[in-house]
């Protein structure tokens, strides 16, 4: 595989990072060592809202990271998606509190994706300076949009229905909500200010990434793709958002390995340090093959994105499918090698174990993409129709 790298153009390049990727990584790395600190990142869990505005600001209006891979056209950076995924692992691996899932993840690829209009242009503008936030009240099945889960009703520019458990949507300034109306099921904007949206906070497992119910009743709306564009725009913006969710995972992941061998080198036992026993290092040894094969399944499916490598559909599922077993495995393992110390609420392995489980069942399970990936490798392979192999050539 290197071998053949070599002889590509470097845009075409998977895993080859560019210098200017690596001062990102590191800008971004000190930023979160600085401002997603454990101690905040407690204090934020208790808080309201769960992150600190400013911070937020500054990601978007300084750093530039809440719109790095969104044209220049639009107010954005012009950067990649690769450029995106770079600064989501490091801040990934602090467990960043902001919504970064509503707003980065699906909400700014939404609008990049939908046609361009005064609502849809404001809008972006506002999430990529990290002046508002936002979460996107949509029903997906493993990552993919469901026009018949779609509940909620529209008359007009008036919205009506419940959604239930939507990801950052109790702070959220807007939703991005799909609604059926007379013409079909079109995306919309509403305006979470407005007494005619009601949320309701619910108790979740990680206290770092809220949920919430919401229901409208009669909410004014504004809207952001018509019928005819919906569907493409939200499994555009599903696909991105499955992407960067896996290398969120691959941050964690790696965090927790940094933290167990820097444990095992420390603590000692029997006069030894704890990482000189064989079954601690195999453990180890098992986490890394975990941490990487993690984080190539991921890149792989950020470069399908961006260059055509490989079906988008498929690098993303793949990419699901591995990270979240990976970051559930390497979170459960991290707590083993810690002994008793990281069964405790005082020691952050809980946090990291906690999102793992809550990162497993969004965008679908690791089990429903397993399937979905059988479903379009295999389902109808045979002697003349082959499953193709990616090879990291441009498609």
């Amino acid at each position: 595989m290197a071998e053949k790298l070599t002889d590509q153009p470097e845009y075409q390049a998977e895993y080859k990072f560019t210098d200017e990727q690596a001062q990102l990584r590191d800008a971004v790395r000190k930023f979160s060592a600085e401002h997603f600190a454990e101690d905040r990142v407690r204090r934020f869990m208790e808080s309201d809202p769960p992150f600190d505005p400013k911070v937020w600001a500054r990601l978007g209006g300084e750093l530039g990271v809440l719109g790095l891979s969104v044209p220049e056209a639009d107010g954005g950076v012009g950067g990649t998606l690769v450029d995106q995924a770079v600064a989501i692992e490091e801040l990934g691996a602090r467990l960043a509190c902001g919504p970064l899932f509503g707003t980065v993840y699906l909400a700014i690829p939404a609008l990049v994706a939908a046609p361009s209009g005064p609502a849809r242009d404001e809008l972006l503008g506002e999430l990529i300076e990290g002046r508002r936030t936002a979460a996107v009240a949509v029903i997906d099945r493993a990552g993919v949009f469901d026009p018949d889960a779609v509940t909620v009703t529209a008359s007009g520019d008036a919205l009506s229905g419940t959604v239930t458990q939507v990801v950052d949507g109790g702070n959220a300034d807007v939703l991005l909500v799909a609604a059926r109306g007379s013409d079909g099921i079109a995306l919309y904007a509403v305006d979470t200010a407005a007494d005619e949206v009601q949320r309701a906070p619910l108790a979740t497992l990680d206290l770092t990434r809220p949920e919430a119910n919401v229901t409208l009743s009669d909410a004014r709306a504004r809207v952001i793709a018509d019928p005819g564009e919906t569907a493409r725009v939200l499994d555009h913006a599903l696909q991105i958002g499955s992407a960067l969710l896996a290398v969120e995972q691959v941050g964690a992941a790696q965090h927790l390995l940094d933290l167990s061998v820097g444990y095992a080198k420390t603590r000692l036992q029997f006069g030894r340090p704890i990482g000189s026993f064989q079954a601690v290092k195999h453990r180890l040894a098992d986490l890394l093959v975990d941490v990487e094969h993690a984080r190539s399944t991921a890149y792989h499916a950020i470069w399908a994105l961006t260059d055509g490598s490989d079906d988008p559909a498929l690098a993303t599922s793949i990419a699901q499918a591995v990270c979240s077993a990976a970051l559930t495995h390497v979170a459960t393992d991290t707590i083993q090698v810690h002994g008793g110390i990281g069964f405790t609420w005082e020691h952050q392995a809980h946090l990291y174990y906690k999102r793992a489980a809550t990162n497993a069942v969004l965008l679908g399970s690791a089990e429903q993409h397993r399937d979905r990936v059988a479903a379009m490798v295999l389902d109808g392979a045979g002697v003349d129709r082959v499953p193709r192999v990616a090879d990291g050539l441009t498609v």
